[in-house]
Order: structure tokens, then sequence, then C-alpha cells
């Protein structure tokens, strides 16, 4: 009887223990829940003032001269004499709301000065900045760039002459970070801060001062962005597309809105957007079209040799042919700041590069970096050589070109150095233009050397492709007063290459593919 009271005791005090320890638990859940509600209270919203064009740093305006090429080599190195070995003495002058900057005249430290001019073809990875100090909230900018020339007069080149040859003007907008003008503007023919004019071409950069250093303004962010002016969006990508919001709002489009960037090719060039961001620090623009290549170059090999490179004369006859079509090529034959194995290695000699013999795969593995290729092209100037070929698959973005003695000297008449970059020049977009998708399965001309067969044989050639006046043609690739590809206006039976060119071919695979031995004509292979 004591027991099972003691048993009912017991069993009470466990059921108020129980009921105590909930009723705690209830407390503190609710002590917390309130702790919780308190920390998680919604923050209330920054607002700006989106009347302001720059409340938060100091008003700035800064004009970037990241490029200036002469077009005027081409037709210096076309003609007879040694006039193209002299690079202009290039200078510019700036102009910011009447502040005038020119910068040949240096000013140092201590009062000293000095005249520095860009004694070159092209400037590319010289560049220059000025930064002009505006009136707080000021709306606009008139902006002037003038390219200067300084010529030297008389036998002793005492007396100078100061010829104007290009000016571009335009007017910057401190709220939207855009300008416009006759000269430059967003989505213009010839691209977004790249003005090409008839002397000179040149690529420039305008922006502000700006507290979160991301180019984008602050109006812009806090009226059309919905982005915070006090963090940088260079990297920030709120719609996961892959490119950040400052490359996105510089190109027009929505950075809260998914593009799939991977897959947008705009100016058809093969550059897929995705590329075109990666590319931006060399001058990649989503709207025009862009051809990059990257080269390099082969040791001497005999005593009786020469060192095989890319001379920067032939890169700017290249350069200057595109241009003319409104294409930017690139050639990367030295470049800073590139990938391990970037352009301008001199690679170890080999007497002879073949096609048939896949030779160029060790050099396409080791020296063209992987992150490089469907962006670039690769091209080696080696000694004997002249192909265009796929390395791996059937991709056509692998070229070579020679220039040993033999093949300058013997085979292509080339006896001055003028007639030597120019040789080189044409082989190159001889090359090039099978990377463009022109080969002799589509342009029965190209490649064709049946003219060499025979007096009947060369008037039949030249009854069919006489007309055909183009670098692609053997006929006529070394006729140094052309190194050019064809546009169909030399007669009934010519051929415009630019109408064949397909800037993607590079990246596809070839309906062709050739057998080592591979002979001409190439039309029964499809």
């Amino acid at each position: 009887m004591y027991l099972k009271s003691r048993q009912k005791i017991m069993t009470i005090i466990a059921i108020i223990i129980a009921i105590c320890l909930i009723i705690s638990g209830v407390y503190i859940a609710e002590y917390v829940l309130k702790e919780e509600e308190i920390v998680e209270e919604p923050v209330q919203e920054i607002l700006y003032d989106l009347e302001k064009i720059s409340p938060m740093t100091n008003q700035g305006l800064i004009l970037e001269i990241n490029r200036i090429r002469s077009r005027g080599l081409i037709d210096l190195i076309m003609k007879r004499g040694n006039s193209w070995k002299t690079p202009p003495n290039i200078y510019f002058i700036s102009n910011i709301d009447g502040q005038e900057y020119v910068s040949k005249d240096v000013a140092a430290a201590g009062g000293a000065s000095s005249e520095t001019f860009f004694e070159t073809w092209d400037t590319m990875f010289l560049e220059n900045k000025i930064q002009r100090d505006v009136e707080e909230e000021q709306e606009t900018s008139e902006i002037t760039l003038t390219i200067m020339e300084q010529k030297k007069l008389g036998l002793l080149g005492l007396r100078k002459r100061e010829n104007e040859m290009e000016r571009i003007q335009v007017t910057y907008d401190f709220r939207t970070g855009r300008w416009d003008g006759n000269s430059d503007s967003f989505n213009d023919s010839d691209g977004y801060g790249h003005y090409i004019g008839e002397n000179y071409e040149v690529w420039f950069n305008i922006y502000q001062t700006d507290y979160d250093g991301d180019g984008i303004p602050y109006w812009t962010e806090v009226n059309l962005l919905n982005t915070s002016p006090e963090m940088d969006d260079s990297f920030r990508d709120p719609d996961n597309d892959g490119i950040p919001t400052s490359w996105e709002w510089r190109w027009g489009y929505d950075p809260h809105n998914f593009d799939n960037h991977s897959t947008l090719d705009p100016d058809k060039d093969g550059l897929e957007n995705i590329e075109e961001y990666k590319m931006e620090k060399y001058f990649a623009d989503p709207y025009q079209q862009d051809i990059y290549i990257e080269a390099d170059g082969m040791e001497k090999g005999k005593f009786i040799d020469i060192k095989h490179v890319f001379w920067s004369e032939s890169q700017q006859v290249c350069i200057e042919r595109f241009t003319q079509h409104g294409i930017n090529l690139y050639i990367d034959f030295g470049w800073p700041n590139t990938p391990i194995n970037g352009g301008g290695e001199i690679l170890t000699f080999y007497e002879t590069l073949s096609q048939d013999s896949g030779m160029m795969l060790q050099f396409y593995r080791h020296h063209f970096p992987d992150e490089r290729k469907g962006i670039f092209r690769y091209l080696v100037i080696g000694n004997n050589a002249g192909f265009c070929h796929p390395s791996e698959f059937n991709r056509y973005d692998s070229l070579a070109v020679g220039t040993s003695l033999k093949k300058l000297f013997i085979n292509r008449l080339a006896w001055t150095q003028r007639t030597q970059r120019l040789a080189l020049a044409a082989g190159v977009l001889h090359e090039l233009g099978h990377s463009l998708g022109v080969g002799p399965w589509n342009v029965g001309g190209n490649d064709n050397i049946s003219w060499i067969e025979g007096k009947a044989e060369k008037k039949a050639f030249l009854d069919a492709w006489g007309d055909y006046k183009s670098v692609m043609n053997y006929y006529y690739i070394w006729d140094y007063s052309l190194v050019d590809y064809s546009d169909g206006s030399h007669g009934p039976k010519d051929v415009n290459d630019w109408e064949y060119f397909d800037l993607t071919a590079f990246q596809k695979h070839t309906p062709v593919v050739e057998d080592p031995g591979f002979e001409l004509p190439g039309e029964p292979e499809i």
C-alpha cells in the first residue's frame, strides 16, 4: 500500500516537472522569436537624390587615347623607294571645355619640359590620358581630339610644319556617361570609341570620376539601372548571364534581363558576346567585326639566313586591307600581358613545315594557349611553308607562311626589303583568306596552278580567271602592285572575295577533308 502511494506521488511530480518544462520552453521560444524579429526588421531603403548628377565625388572628366594608327604606310610601301621606312611624328591636342593640352609639350617636375612624339605607324599599347576638373553638377562637356603630324622640311630638317590630320568632336553627357557627335557615337558605323578617318584610325574612351569605380555614372545607376552608386558593378552579374553589369550597360544590354551571351554574336564575326567581353582590353566590339591572329616566328637556320618574324610593316598592310572594308584585324606578335605562350615566340627551326606531315600540331598544342582557341587564329612565320590547314579536327584555324631566302629571292623575286614585306603580307592574306572560307572548292581560280603547264593551259586559265585579281589567285599573288583581295571590279569574270568571306569559318568543320597529297582543283571533293 505504501509503495503504491509512493509511485502515485512520483508520477504526479514527474507530470508537474514536464508541464513546467513545456511552459518554460514555450516562453523561451517566444522570447527567441521576438529577438529574431527584432534582428530581421527590414532595413530602410537608401533614398538617393534622383536629380543630382555627381553628388558623391568631385566631378571630373577623363579622356583616354588608347591607340593611334596611321593609314598612310600602305600607300608608301606600294611605291618604289624607301619612304616607307620613315614613320610619322605624331602628337595629339585635346580640348575639353576650352582647356587645351598638347601631348608633344611634356612638362615635368621642376619646370623641365621637352618635345615628345609618337614616332611610329601604330601606337598600340602606348596609351595616354588627360584628366580635367569640371564644375559640379555640370551636365555636358565639349571634347575635341586632334591628331597632328610634324613634318621636317629642308635638307637638314631644321624647318618644321605642323599638319592637322584628323579632328574628332563629341559631346559627353554626365548623366548617361555616353558621348555623341558627327565623329563618333554609340552604334555608329566604325564602332563606339573607334574613329576611322582618312589618314588615321583612333581608339579612345571617355568617362567621368565615379565614387564606386565601375564607370557607370551616379545618375544612370539611380535612375535607369536601379543599382547602387556605392558598389562596384564591374563584376556583379544580377541576371546570371555570365557578363557583369558594367559591360552590359556599355553595350546597351539590360543587366537585369538574362541574355544568352554564349550564343549571341550580333556582328557575326565568330566571337560570341562572352568572348567579346573577354577580349575587351584588346578593343573587341560586339557590333563590329573583329579578327584576331596570334603569330609566332622561327629562329634562323643556316648561317646565311634571316630570323623569320612578322615584320611590323607587313602587319600594317594586312590590317589596312581589312580596315578599308570596315573589319578590325588585330595581330598579337608580342603583345604585353598575354597568356603564357602568347604571340611573338621564336620557335625551333624547321627547314620545312608541311601541312601533310601535321607538324603544326606541336606548335598549336604547346605555343597556342587553349583559352585563345576559337577566338584567335594561329599563324607561324616559318622557313619553307605556305598553307592553311586544320591542326585539330577539321577547323581551318592554323596558318603557316614561309620567309626562306629561296622563297623570297627566287620564287617570289622579292629582292628588296620593301618587296619582302609585301611578299609576307600577300602570303598571310592568302592563307587568312582560306580561314575565312575561300578555297579551291568554291572559287575555281583560287590556288589554281594550271597556267604553268603550258601556253594553251595558261591561255585557258586567263580566259577563265584572268579578271580575278586577288592574292587568293596564284597568278597574281606576287604582284607587288596589288597585295589585296579582289572586290569584283576587275572584269566580268572577276570574283568578289569579300562576298565569299565568312568570319566564323575558322570555327566550323569544313565539309572537305584533305587527304595527304590533295590535288587541285578541289571541286570534286565536295
